[in-house]
């Protein structure tokens, strides 16, 4: 009984000391110093470089930045803006862009260009050119500018598959953070198919987020895969002190084609329609109004002759006051798209944002008590 005491009171004093060693190496790996830990070597996968010689994945992210970097542009605008006083006062901005067609198209982000009174480009060459804008699509932060190579044939690069992405895929972004040209930093996807609204007005639907460092005056830059396509623009970071905290956002260039497409062949954005006029509704006026459901847009207005009115959907019919409010009752409310749920207007933006003109959706709603749903043939905003 005694001796079987004594050896597990050895045991427990053994294991008590166990603990306490990896207890220190473990606080010692966070906050202290440590010792040198012998390691047995191993044969390296790779030879040992020699001088300046690369290695693995240097060697591909060399040779994307050296074919990428010279269609990469540093976008500085110019405003003139007043003071308290009226006076005039010149104000520069500046972020990035990339080179899509080599005659001399640049997509950018909107935020860049925004009410800019005169546009210049640098390329990732130092070659310099005045930028003339060709047109934005806002709601999704995208914009065109374009310069004159004149004689000569600028390099563009190419636009990839952002549909296929994979979280954990590597990814490179070249931009002009602060000012400083031709940066380049890596890092992989860091999430996909995220919501992320950076205006009253603006979204970026499905964003791609990444942990390469993205600061200011890298917006517009491009987002490239391992094959030095660009699948994303770098738009927006989420930041408590204003600098990169490892969380960026870019817009797809699924999203990016189709835009640029119809800015270069037509000068605007095709944006699809439903042509109604609609109102958030929420579970309390829901129940002031005697509603069908608790959420859920209540259309007022139906466009003549629009795609809404041919599918036989109906706008308001009568005025009432709620609230500080003067509203249209009598509406069908809608609550989804193709299966997806309606709750605020920037639902219905989203449902139509990856829509094109022509496209048929199905939509459900409510007239009175009974649900309904219809198929609407989508038309485009400027007609």
């Amino acid at each position: 009984m005694t001796a079987g005491k004594s050896k597990g009171g050895v045991v427990r004093l053994l294991a008590l000391g166990l603990v306490l060693v990896l207890g220190a190496y473990w606080a010692g790996s966070r906050w202290g110093q440590r010792q040198p830990v012998h390691v047995e070597a191993v044969p390296a996968a790779f030879p040992e470089p020699k001088g300046n010689e690369l290695v693995g994945d240097e060697v591909l992210t060399v040779k994307i930045y050296s074919q990428a970097a010279p269609a990469v542009a540093n976008i500085v605008t110019r405003t003139l803006e007043y003071d308290v006083f009226m006076e005039p006062v010149p104000v520069e901005g500046a972020g990035s862009g990339f080179v899509i067609d080599p005659r001399g198209y640049i997509l950018t982000n909107y935020h860049v260009v925004q009410g800019a009174q005169a546009i210049s480009v640098t390329l990732g060459d130092r070659s310099h050119y005045d930028a003339k804008f060709v047109g934005a699509d806002e709601r999704n932060d995208i914009a065109m500018v374009k310069i004159d190579p004149k004689d000569r044939k600028l390099p563009a690069l190419t636009m990839g598959d952002s549909d296929g992405l994979l979280v954990g895929q590597r990814v490179l972004a070249i931009g002009n953070p602060f000012g400083f040209q031709s940066t380049l930093t890596t890092g992989v996807v860091s999430a996909l198919g995220r919501t992320v609204q950076t205006g009253q007005t603006t979204v970026i639907d499905g964003a791609i987020q990444t942990d390469a460092a993205i600061n200011q005056g890298n917006s517009g830059g491009p987002l490239l895969n391992s094959h030095g396509e660009v699948i994303g623009i770098n738009s927006a970071i989420y930041t408590p002190s204003g600098t990169t905290a490892g969380i960026g956002f870019a817009i797809p260039i699924s999203t990016a084609r189709l835009i640029a497409q119809d800015l270069i062949t037509e000068g605007r954005v095709r944006r699809a329609t439903m042509g109604v006029e609609a109102r958030v509704i929420s579970p309390p006026v829901a129940e002031e109004l005697k509603l069908p459901v608790q959420e859920g847009l209540l259309i007022e207005r139906v466009s003549a002759g629009g795609p809404a009115d041919r599918a036989g959907l109906r706008g308001g019919n009568r005025t009432a006051i709620l609230g500080m409010r003067r509203i249209l009752l009598g509406g069908d409310v809608l609550t989804s798209i193709d299966g997806r749920p309606i709750t605020e207007q920037m639902d219905l933006n989203l449902a139509l944002n990856r829509k094109r003109p022509g496209d048929t959706v199905k939509v459900e709603f409510y007239r009175g008590g009974q649900k309904m749903t219809a198929q609407v043939t989508l038309s485009d905003t400027s007609r």
